[in-house]
């Protein structure tokens, strides 16, 4: 087919160019939507079956996870509540209180590996718009560019001093703090209470860095370690719990408050932002009752062990009419201990068998043939 031209007496010319054929999808079965496909025809019959599969298939799944979970064992203490007549380690109001106590929990069972602990909190919403927006994840990355102003209101400074990490999600860190006193495992080892490997991988790596210009130097000695500016910014060496001391450099430390000068018991000066606690933390909870991991026990605990964990309350939960407990538990293919997701799947398989026995019943009782045109709005003449 030729193409065609306006003439200048405004009449249609025939031009003997072929016509170009621009974005033209190619002559493919998948450009050309010519690929095989099974389009099933739902009639009652496959329908009511399939109900039936699905309810076979779900309810033993239900009583078997229901079972799984009745085996777990789940421990919980709840330590301080805004209504709580006497709590075990209360502080009321008072942030930064430094007040101690100790959690005793006895293990009623043998409980295998691996062994949870998690702090759960309750009344705190982590999931309200202005808090989850309230972070610079530029910043939390440790880049020193320029990023929205606006990304960590309403708590970006203090006064004249830049907060880093800014935020309200950084600045209501739970630093409640858990050690756990001496106990052997049941094999009689001592038991070690881990708190490495509790974030996630993806976070720890693309997540969460140290300020570009931060360095640090382990010392050969301590005496020998000494914070001489302006190569280094800490007016102390940083004694690390093995008796490694290290000097270390934040960049403009006489204007920025760090992560490690906001909660010093809790994030030491070498670790920053990558402090686990703190990256479990930053990943908010969809629901104002949550829980967080706090460490694991990797060895087997025999039961009649009483486990005591000293507990340095800071982080008070009586403003936001909150509590907050201290949870030791085992786990399975599913996570933790929740009766729910059982019993979920028990429900939706009886629905399943309910829902397909009357299918079934009703087209054998009342059958309706497939495509019958007594159905249809329009009949013919």
């Amino acid at each position: 087919m030729g193409g065609s031209e306006i003439g200048d007496d405004d009449t249609l010319v025939l031009s003997n160019q072929p016509l170009l054929k621009e974005h033209e999808p190619q002559d493919t079965a998948l450009r050309q939507q010519r690929i095989r496909a099974w389009n099933p025809i739902l009639d009652p019959i496959w329908v009511a079956v399939s109900m039936l599969i699905i309810g076979v298939a779900f309810v033993p799944v239900g009583f078997k996870i229901t079972g799984d979970v009745d085996d777990l064992t789940s421990l919980s203490i709840e330590y301080d509540a805004f209504n709580a007549k006497d709590p075990i380690c209360g502080i009321g109001e008072v942030a930064l209180a430094n007040k101690s106590c100790t959690l005793e929990f006895e293990v009623d069972r043998d409980l295998e590996p691996p062994i949870l602990v998690h702090y759960k909190v309750t009344g705190f919403n982590q999931n309200q718009r202005s808090y989850v927006d309230s972070r610079d994840d530029v910043q939390l990355l440790g880049r020193t560019v320029a990023s929205d102003a606006d990304d960590c209101n309403p708590l970006r400074k203090i006064g004249d001093t830049n907060i880093n990490p800014c935020g309200l999600i950084a600045n209501t860190f739970f630093y409640d703090k858990f050690t756990l006193q001496p106990v052997n495992d049941a094999s009689g080892q001592p038991l070690q209470f881990l708190e490495e490997g509790i974030a996630w991988e993806s976070d720890m790596r693309f997540k969460f860095a140290q300020p570009e210009a931060f360095k640090y130097d382990v010392c050969d000695s301590c005496d020998d370690c000494s914070c001489t500016r302006p190569d280094w910014s800490c007016d102390t060496p940083y004694v690390a719990p093995n008796g490694t001391c290290f000097r270390y450099f934040y960049p403009d430390d006489d204007t920025t408050r760090y992560l490690h000068e906001t909660y010093p018991l809790v994030v030491n000066p070498i670790e920053g932002v990558t402090n686990e606690h703190f990256i479990v933390w930053m990943r908010v909870a969809a629901l104002p009752s949550f829980q967080k991991l706090y460490g694991y026990f990797n060895q087997p605990i025999a039961k009649g062990t009483t486990l005591k964990f000293d507990v340095l309350a800071n982080w008070e939960v009586t403003s936001f009419r909150g509590s907050k407990s201290l949870i030791v538990s085992t786990s399975y293919i599913f996570g933790g201990k929740n009766p729910w997701l059982g019993r979920l799947f028990i429900i939706v398989g009886f629905v399943s068998i309910a829902l397909g026995v009357f299918f079934l019943g009703k087209q054998i009782i009342r059958p309706r043939k497939l495509a019958d045109r007594d159905y249809l709005m329009y009949k013919e003449d």
